[in-house]
């Protein structure tokens, strides 16, 4: 069997096009340069004009880098956490539940324990220790992978590619 091609970015390809090469490349560099799209068209035409569908790849994609990158922490400092109120529903839509489970927990620990603006602009958001040693046991179940998520997004996305225009 042949090794899978890992496509390096995302070139201006329609949905199908990048469908298309789903039997000679990876599935990783395909749902990456989904992302990729997404956040060139939000940046053309605004957050607000992406589907639902568009807004699904860029919150788990968001969650999948920062969480593989530094945990649920990462996930809530950074940018991404723009997806904290959509996440959990987000994974559910790709059909990975058990995921949407340990994420709806990170999510109830950083409400139950808020990281406030100061603890992020000075970068010291890990020194709640209570918080962090939570959101560790969460990051421990992730990386158990009890789904494929980049499989089930590219499922999600091929199933509603109508719905899904770079």
């Amino acid at each position: 069997m042949t090794e899978r091609r890992w496509l390096d970015a995302y070139s201006g390809q329609t949905v199908d096009q990048l469908l298309a090469l789903e039997g000679t490349h990876r599935i990783g560099s395909l749902v990456l340069a989904f992302e990729q799209a997404m956040d060139q068209k939000a940046a053309r035409v605004g957050d607000a004009m992406l589907t639902e569908e568009e807004t699904v790849i860029l919150a788990v994609e968001a969650l999948e880098r920062e969480v593989n990158n530094g945990g649920y922490g990462q996930f809530f400092v950074n940018s991404s956490s723009e997806y904290t109120l959509i996440i959990v529903k987000a994974l559910h839509r790709i059909g990975c539940p058990q995921t949407a489970e340990i994420t709806a927990k990170a999510v109830q620990i950083v409400q139950k324990t808020p990281m406030t603006r100061e603890e992020i602009d000075r970068g010291t958001w890990e020194d709640n220790d209570d918080r962090s040693e939570l959101l560790a046991e969460c990051d421990s179940l992730y990386f158990e992978r009890p789904e494929n998520i980049e499989e089930s997004l590219f499922a999600f996305i091929k199933v509603n590619k109508s719905k899904i225009e770079p």
